[in-house]
């Protein structure tokens, strides 16, 4: 086994749905998970996530990925089972064969970015996600007028990135529904145009590209200026925070673009 196996304790855990484990290949881990990991098993092949069952963000997260699942399918793979004991929560997908995505410039990619954006902003917001109100940018909008225009019924994702859009033979996947929440449509839209700024592409570029999306076409400016202008302030308060991470800095150098090109950025102090 690998020195990231979990333990016993986890693997009798999943047993009654994995069955014996015959192969057990741990997947580079995010922000959010303990385990993260491509299992083949007697009763076929999973991918497994896991955190330790503590009360907070990630416990939290865990569950609305569990929750938010029947309402995503067929973007995100399909949830099969879930366990949790006193240690762990534990969720188990079906297995995609995909790579992640290029949100390059010349990327072939990014037709199939669009889409699936457009695909995710098609669904319908389910009854379990209307009590998850969109509040992270909040604190950082100029002012409760602004932070008003980030309301929405809107079923948001927002946590796109190359490597949670995942491109298969057939179909493009998004995976990692950690944090699902409901507001305005344009957020989904918006959180790709500073992905593609900070993998290269100009503002312009950026927008022209996310302009394939409807429910950017159809959204309020005010809404979209409102919208950068806090994402650069929240960038940048992380930024500070951790001033060691160069992908934070990284993050506030696009949206600092953004917030220029779109004319917003007075008034803010720059890097």
């Amino acid at each position: 086994m690998s020195r990231n196996d979990p333990g016993s304790e986890f693997w009798t855990l999943i047993h009654p749905h994995t069955g014996d484990l015959t192969d057990f290949r741990p997947t580079s881990r995010g922000f959010s998970s303990d385990v993260t990991a491509l299992i083949e098993c007697e009763k076929g092949r999973f991918f497994v996530k896991a955190v330790p069952n503590r009360p907070g963000g990630r416990r939290d997260s865990i569950i609305r990925e569990r929750l938010i699942n029947p309402a995503v399918r067929p973007i995100s793979p399909a949830l099969h089972w879930h366990v949790e004991d006193d240690t762990w929560v534990a969720l188990g997908f079906d297995v995609i064969d995909g790579r992640g995505s290029d949100f390059a410039p010349d990327s072939p990619d990014l037709p199939a970015i669009v889409d699936t954006l457009n695909r995710i902003g098609d669904l319908d917001l389910p009854e379990v996600a209307r009590d998850w109100p969109e509040t992270r940018w909040n604190r950082f909008a100029a002012d409760e007028a602004d932070a008003h225009l980030f309301q929405g019924e809107a079923l948001l994702y927002t946590d796109i990135n190359p490597s949670n859009l995942m491109i298969g033979d057939q179909t493009t996947w998004a995976v990692d529904w950690s944090w699902p929440t409901h507001g305005a449509a344009f957020i989904d839209p918006a959180c790709l145009v500073v992905q593609l700024i900070a993998t290269g592409h100009s503002a312009k570029s950026a927008e022209s590209w996310t302009s394939g999306c409807t429910a950017w076409a159809d959204a309020d400016p005010k809404g979209i200026d409102a919208f950068a202008a806090a994402t650069l302030r929240m960038y940048r308060a992380f930024a500070e925070r951790k001033p060691g991470a160069s992908w934070l800095r990284a993050m506030t150098e696009a949206a600092q673009s953004w917030a220029a090109h779109r004319g917003v950025a007075e008034g803010v102090n720059s890097l």
